[in-house]
C-alpha cells in the first residue's frame, strides 16, 4: 500500500503527472500483517503521500480529457521494454517530488486522486480545480458505429472538522455489546452482525459471504466460455464539463441484467449491455456527487447530487439525494435533510434493503427507497454524528463521538428502517477515520495512529462479530506489503484491493520484482476472519502482471489481471479453496485496446464484470485539452 502504480509493466518513457487534488482533503493512511487483536501502537505523524496516476483512451478524433486529466506524452514503444531507469521494472520513471506532477500541489489522502472540489462535498468556494493532467497518449480504436436511439433519528455533531489527529499510545478495546431499549441513544451501550451475499452491480461492486461454504466452486455463477478472447463491445467518449468548471464528477455505474447503467455529467445513462445503444436517460439539474454501489434485488439504488450545475459564484452543495429505477430508467424520488436549519452537504451515500443511508460531517439521514419516507435525520442535541455507512445485506453507520483530540468511532450495526442500533463495537480512542470493507461479516479498516504512512488509509483491519458486538481478529496490514487502500475520511465504503467472503479477507500483495527481465508482479492472500491468521493460500499474478481483487463469486474470487506493455488485461475466477485460477475473459492485445484499458486502473476507476461482460469507467470528466479523444467508458465482452 505505498504509492499508486502507474500503468502496467510499461517500457521506461516520460513520467507521468497526478490526478486532480483537493487541497481542502486531509490525509489519512493506512496498512496490515495478520495477527490476533493486540494493543494498539503509539500514534505517529500522518505522511502525505503522492497522488496516483491513472492512464489512456481510445477511438478517433481528439477530444477533451476525461477522467483523470491527462497532459500529453510520448507515446510508449510497442516494442520490448528498454531498461528502466529509476524504480519499477519497465514503468515510468519517478515523478517530480511535488505532488507527483503537480508544481506546488500537496498530495491526496491515502495516496489515491483527490476528486476536484465538488466531489461529495464543496472545495474552497466550492470550485473544482484544474490540474495538469497525467497519463500517456493512446492509439485510437476503429469502432464500429453503434445506434444510438433516444433516449426517529440518529444523532450528529455539527462542529467537525476534518484533519488527521495526532494521538498518544491507545490501548484496544475489545468491548462487548449491550442491545439499545430503544431508538439511538449515545448514552447507552451496545453491539455488532456479520456475510455479504454481493451485489449484482455497482460502483466498485464487491460481493461477499455466500451462506458460509467452504470452499470450491460453491455458488458460483460466472463459467468459463469456451474461447475467452474478448472484442470491443462498445465505447463511449468523455463529456466535456460546463465552461464554469475545469473537472466534474460522473462516479456511478450499475449492471442489471439487461443495462449497463453509467453517471454522465448532470444525467444517468442506461446503455444495452451488448450494443452501447441508450435505452433511457434521467436527466438531472446538476452533477452527481456520490453513487451508492449497491442496489435492491429490483434494481433501485440511490445517488448524491448538486441542486443545480456549479459557477463560480454559485458553487453548490451536495444537497440532493434520490432514489433512481434502473430498470425503468427513471428517477423515484428526490429528498434533502438538515442539520438544524441548514441543509446538509452529503458525503456518501448506500443501499440496504429497502433503505437509503446518507452521511455527512453534519450526521446522517435515511429514507425508504420505495416511497421516499424519511426515517431518520439529525438532532441539533446529539453529540455525536453519522459521517457514513456501509450498506448491501446490512446497514453499518460509523459514528463519530468526542472532539478530533480525544475521538471514538463506534461501529454500529442498525435497524435499516428504524435506525435502532442493533449491535456496537467502538474502536480506541484517537482513531479518526474507518471504512466499511464488509457488512456481513463485519470486516472495518482503520489506519492506527496514523501508521500506514502510505497514503493507503489502512494499517488494520478488524474483524466483528456484528451479532455480539465482540472484536473477533485484528489484523496487521504492513503497507509496505499490501496494495489495499480505502479512503474513509468521507467515502466510507470506498476501498479497492480487497473482497470479502467465505469468513476470510482477500487481499491483493504490493507490486515487487518478478523472474523475468523488466517485469513486475504481485499476488492475492487469504485471511481468515475468526482466527486474524494467514490460511496459507495465495494465487499469483505472473510476470508482468499484477492481481486486484474485485468481488466475490459464490466461494471464489472475481479479480482483475492488469497486464504488462504487450499484453491485454484479464478477468480471472479464482477457486476459493484450490485457488487456481480460471480465465473467463482475455482483451485484445492491439495496442489502442491496451492503451484504452490501461487508462483505467482498478484503484481509480469503475471497473464491473458479469456474464462474459466487463466495464471500465471513469469518475472524473475534465476539461484539459488532449491531443487524442478520451473516454467515458469501455465494454468489453466474449462470444
Amino acid at each position: 500500500m505505498t504509492q499508486p502504480p502507474p500503468p502496467p509493466n510499461q517500457p521506461p518513457q516520460q513520467p507521468g503527472f497526478g490526478p486532480p487534488q483537493d487541497p481542502a482533503q486531509q490525509p489519512d493512511p493506512s496498512a496490515a500483517q495478520q495477527q490476533p487483536p493486540q494493543p494498539e501502537q503509539p500514534a505517529t505523524p500522518p505522511a502525505q503521500p503522492p497522488a496516483a496516476p491513472a492512464g489512456p483512451d481510445l477511438t478517433k478524433a481528439p477530444e477533451p480529457g476525461y477522467g483523470y486529466p491527462q497532459a500529453p506524452q510520448t507515446p510508449p514503444p510497442a516494442g520490448p521494454p528498454t531498461p528502466a531507469q529509476g524504480p519499477g521494472y519497465g514503468y515510468p520513471q519517478q515523478p517530480p517530488a511535488a505532488g507527483y506532477g503537480y508544481p506546488g500541489q500537496q498530495p491526496g489522502p491515502y495516496g489515491h486522486p483527490t476528486p476536484p472540489a465538488g466531489y461529495g462535498q464543496p472545495g474552497p468556494y466550492g470550485q473544482p480545480q484544474q490540474q495538469p493532467g497525467y497519463g500517456y497518449p493512446h492509439a485510437t480504436v476503429p469502432m464500429q458505429p453503434q445506434a444510438q436511439p433516444p433516449g426517529g433519528g440518529r444523532r450528529f455533531n455539527p462542529q467537525v472538522a476534518i484533519i488527521v489527529a495526532a494521538v498518544a499510545a491507545i490501548a484496544l478495546i475489545v468491548g462487548g455489546g449491550v442491545m439499545y431499549a430503544a431508538g439511538k441513544d449515545d448514552d447507552k451501550n451496545n453491539s455488532a452482525d456479520g456475510g455479504d451475499k454481493g451485489d449484482k452491480g455497482g460502483t466498485d461492486a464487491k460481493g461477499g459471504d455466500d451462506g458460509g461454504t467452504t470452499g470450491g466452486n460453491a455458488g458460483a455463477s460466472e463459467k468459463a466460455p469456451d474461447d475467452p478472447a474478448s472484442k470491443v463491445l462498445f465505447q463511449v467518449p468523455a463529456p466535456k464539463p460546463p465552461k464554469d468548471s475545469s473537472s466534474i464528477v460522473v462516479a456511478g455505474s450499475w449492471l442489471t441484467d439487461k443495462v449497463y447503467a453509467k453517471s454522465g455529467i448532470a444525467e444517468i445513462v442506461g446503455y444495452d449491455r451488448d450494443k452501447g445503444t441508450k435505452l433511457w436517460t434521467v436527466k438531472l439539474p446538476g452533477p452527481v456527487c456520490e453513487a451508492s454501489r449497491h442496489a435492491t434485488d429490483d434494481n433501485r439504488t440511490a445517488i448524491v447530487y448538486k441542486p443545480a450545475m456549479p459557477t463560480k459564484s454559485e458553487p453548490q452543495s451536495c444537497t440532493e439525494v434520490a432514489a433512481i429505477d434502473l430498470e425503468a430508467g427513471k428517477e423515484l424520488w428526490t429528498k434533502t435533510a438538515k442539520a438544524g436549519t441548514r441543509p446538509i452537504s452529503f458525503n456518501n451515500v448506500t443501499v440496504s434493503g429497502d433503505t437509503v443511508a446518507a452521511g455527512s460531517t453534519s450526521g446522517g439521514a435515511a429514507w425508504e427507497i420505495g416511497s421516499g419516507k424519511q426515517l431518520w435525520a439529525p438532532k441539533p442535541s446529539d453529540s455525536c454524528y453519522d459521517s457514513g455507512y456501509g450498506g448491501g445485506p446490512k446497514l453499518v453507520a460509523v459514528r463519530k463521538c468526542g472532539s478530533y483530540s480525544q475521538r471514538q468511532l463506534h461501529i454500529q450495526t442498525i435497524d435499516p428502517k428504524s435506525g435502532k442500533v442493533v449491535t456496537e463495537y467502538k474502536m480506541s480512542e484517537g482513531i479518526e477515520y474507518a471504512s466499511v470493507v464488509s457488512t456481513d461479516p463485519l470486516v472495518v479498516a482503520a489506519d492506527v495512529g496514523d501508521s500506514a504512512g502510505d497514503g493507503s488509509g489502512i494499517s488494520d483491519f478488524f474483524s466483528v462479530d456484528n451479532k455480539t458486538g465482540k472484536l473477533r481478529a485484528r489484523i496487521s496490514a504492513p503497507g509496505d506489503d499490501y496494495a489495499a487502500r480505502c479512503d474513509g475520511i468521507t467515502k466510507i465504503e470506498k476501498c479497492s484491493g480487497l473482497a470479502v467472503g467465505q469468513d476470510k479477507l482477500y487481499i491483493a500483495t504490493e507490486e515487487h520484482e518478478g523472474t523475468g527481465k523488466y517485469s513486475d508482479t504481485n499476488e492475492i492472500i487469504a485471511f481468515d476472519l475468526a482466527t486474524g491468521k494467514q490460511t496459507g493460500q495465495r494465487a499469483d499474478a505472473g510476470d508482468g502482471y499484477t492481481l486486484t481483487p474485485l468481488r466475490m463469486d459464490g466461494a471464489n474470487v472475481i479479480a482483475y489481471k492488469r497486464p504488462p506493455y504487450d499484453k491485454g488485461g484479464e478477468i480471472v475466477s479464482i477457486d476459493g479453496g484450490s485457488f487456481k485460477q480460471t480465465t473467463l475473459l482475455r482483451n485484445p492485445s492491439t495496442e489502442s485496446v491496451r492503451d484504452a484499458e490501461t487508462s483505467m486502473l482498478p484503484e481509480y476507476s469503475e471497473i464491473l464484470f458479469s456474464d462474459g461482460r466487463l466495464y471500465m469507467s471513469e469518475v472524473f470528466a475534465s476539461d484539459y485539452e488532449s491531443s487524442r479523444k478520451e473516454y467515458l467508458l469501455i465494454a468489453f465482452g466474449t462470444g
